[in-house]
């Protein structure tokens, strides 16, 4: 489901105005396989497999698979459902440089959310 990030989040025009000032790349571990997003001025540019543990990013935001398949359902199960709450469960880790991160912490809560099925699609 990650790589339906682009496609979500760019016909989304309020969340790439939101994030219009964010151009990175972060890190999205899911399991053993890392994807690097990157970011340009709101709008997802890519999402890949991390080719080379050399490539670097500016934040990761790690979880297992089945943390990351709940978290993208309609209706996901308590400490799922946000980034904080699985940090503070345990579920996931947040490393790296997180001043961008907490500065535009409801864009990335949104990107990371964007896979999410609504309600009924699922």
């Amino acid at each position: 489901m990650i790589e339906d990030v682009a496609a979500k989040v760019n016909a989304d025009t309020a969340l790439v105005r939101r994030g219009r000032y964010v151009s990175l790349d972060f890190l999205v571990g899911i399991g053993d396989t890392d994807y690097i997003v990157a970011v340009r001025e709101g709008r997802v540019m890519s999402v890949g497999k991390r080719r080379l543990p050399l490539e670097s990013v500016s934040f990761a935001i790690r979880a297992g698979r089945d943390v990351w398949t709940e978290h993208w359902k309609p209706m996901p199960k308590r400490d799922r459902h946000d980034l904080f709450n699985m940090v503070s469960a345990g579920l996931a880790t947040l490393d790296g440089d997180l001043l961008p991160f907490m500065q535009n912490l409801q864009y990335f809560k949104d990107v990371l959310a964007s896979p999410r099925a609504a309600a009924g699609e699922a």
